[in-house]
């Protein structure tokens, strides 16, 4: 469609789509056309609106056109088709305050879905499946990423280093048309909050991992840090959001998230694959009396505690946090720091049931050796053709994000095992296979490929563990929970 067909085409969009209201329609027009190089317009009559992936399409394509990056073209127009901050989050208090707090979150996602920041088409090709058998995991292979044109790199190259923003969770990101080296933010929109005292946003990630996944962070750019402040900023979270859970990655490289310079949690709609463990061993403490304690029922380490009393959960979750921090287990490989380098670090993760608040802490530990040069508890080499990166939050909860990769090799393994043939990057998987399927079988080898990753899913998990599920490891878990005051009583 010709320019001013398109930007009748989205103003009709964003009336019906986006919130926008018809006394700003001429404004938005004028905008729209300054965006797109005109000074005037016939106003032409829109019979039909094209569903969102084509619209965001069509405008990329004619800001490519025009010699402008065509992403970050689309997103400042559909920047401006999204109402302003201050309305958004007027808008989301209000439906909460009328209708309740699940209401005003699926109003703020469709908003989100609707202005395109989602990208709901990119998602939608992610390849996505749970496991069959033994402990139940999610695993998706995410093409959903872009991956950067040899353009964009050599545009990256000859950019000035920017400190604004900060990184990218800082909240000057909202609005930010963007640059080669930065992504476009123009349709981004956040929801303040106030957690332990505190301004925090949330907003919700561009390419969802699970449903309804949101982003919560710091309005300060300061690093990644879990104390005893940490877990009644997740308990605020939860009382206000309680279809919602929040979790943060451990602080610590290697068995971090992505990002550890600004404090952010993670959180959504999503049942966990962890979340729907049983617990494995009980322990109690008379100074919390109405606090349940427990070992998971889990490929990794894991700790889980419930309680009605937030003050319970409070004061215990600060003791776990506290004790872990400091122990040591040498005859398991769990030393809390060496030469100076701190190497204890956990997860908590908080939920509510009811009245009743469930916070998880999946315990970790970064040390290194010769042998596991890349992490002690991280996925061991073998496994490093299907999983390299480090082992965050989500997947420790049973969610593995595979990369992109993997849907063309996985492919070519799968005709390699079926041809007989053992060669490539997955050459010992398929050396493994190839023996248990019939030659020319490529469903069979198909098959054979899937169980080979949920297996290595699993196994990846149970490197993650610092407390193994051996004599030994049993022990030290047994002496870092008495150490918190615990006292085990019985499964």
């Amino acid at each position: 469609m010709n320019a001013e067909t398109l930007i009748e085409t989205l103003l009709v969009y964003a009336l019906r789509r986006l919130g926008a209201e018809a006394r700003d329609e001429r404004y938005l027009r004028n905008r729209l056309l300054a965006r797109f190089g005109l000074t005037e317009t016939s106003e032409p009559a829109v019979e039909e609106i094209p569903e969102l992936p084509e619209l965001y399409r069509e405008t990329a394509a004619y800001g490519e056109a025009s010699g402008a990056d065509g992403d970050r073209f689309a997103t400042a127009v559909f920047g401006d088709l999204t109402p302003l901050p201050s309305r958004v989050e007027e808008r989301f208090r209000a439906i909460e305050r009328e209708e309740g707090s699940r209401a005003a979150c699926l109003w703020f996602y469709d908003l989100c879905s609707s202005n395109g920041y989602i990208r709901t088409w990119d998602v939608a090709r992610n390849l996505k499946w749970k496991t069959d058998g033994g402990v139940p995991l999610e695993i998706t292979i995410n093409l959903s990423k872009p991956e950067k044109s040899n353009r964009d790199v050599a545009a990256a190259l000859k950019a000035k280093p920017s400190s604004y923003p900060n990184c990218l969770l800082c909240p000057e990101n909202e609005g930010y048309a963007g640059t080669p080296a930065h992504p476009a933010r123009g349709n981004l929109r956040t929801a303040a909050l106030t957690l332990g005292g505190e301004r925090w946003y949330m907003q919700y990630s561009p390419y969802l991992y699970y449903d309804e996944h949101c982003i919560v962070f710091n309005e300060r750019h300061v690093p990644m840090k879990v104390d005893g402040t940490t877990v009644p900023k997740l308990l605020d979270f939860v009382d206000r959001f309680p279809d919602y859970f929040l979790g943060s990655n451990a602080a610590l490289p290697r068995v971090g998230g992505s990002i550890l310079t600004h404090e952010h949690f993670q959180g959504g709609g999503h049942v966990m694959p962890m979340h729907t463990a049983g617990v494995r061993k009980r322990y109690a403490a008379k100074e919390f009396p109405t606090l349940r304690i427990g070992v998971l029922d889990w490929l990794n380490s894991v700790v889980r505690i419930e309680t009605e009393d937030r003050a319970e959960a409070e004061a215990a979750a600060a003791r776990i946090v506290g004790k872990w921090d400091a122990f040591s287990a040498p005859e398991v490989g769990v030393l809390a720091e060496s030469e100076g380098e701190r190497h204890n670090a956990l997860s908590p993760i908080a939920r509510k049931s009811g009245k009743k608040y469930l916070v998880d802490f999946v315990l970790r530990n970064n040390r290194t050796d010769e042998r596991y040069p890349e992490g002690i508890f991280h996925a061991h080499p073998e496994y490093h053709a299907i999983k390299h990166e480090a082992i965050g939050l989500i997947e420790a909860m049973g969610l593995f994000i595979l990369p992109a990769r993997l849907k063309r090799e996985l492919g070519d393994a799968a005709r390699a095992i079926s041809d007989g043939v053992s060669a490539g990057p997955h050459a010992a998987m398929i050396a493994e296979l190839i023996p248990e399927t019939a030659r020319g079988d490529l469903g069979g080898a198909e098959r054979a490929v899937k169980t080979y990753v949920e297996r290595t899913c699993r196994e990846i998990l149970k490197n993650t563990a610092v407390f193994k599920e051996d004599s030994a490891g049993v022990a030290a878990f047994d002496a870092f929970l008495r150490g918190c005051g615990f006292e085990e009583v019985g499964a």
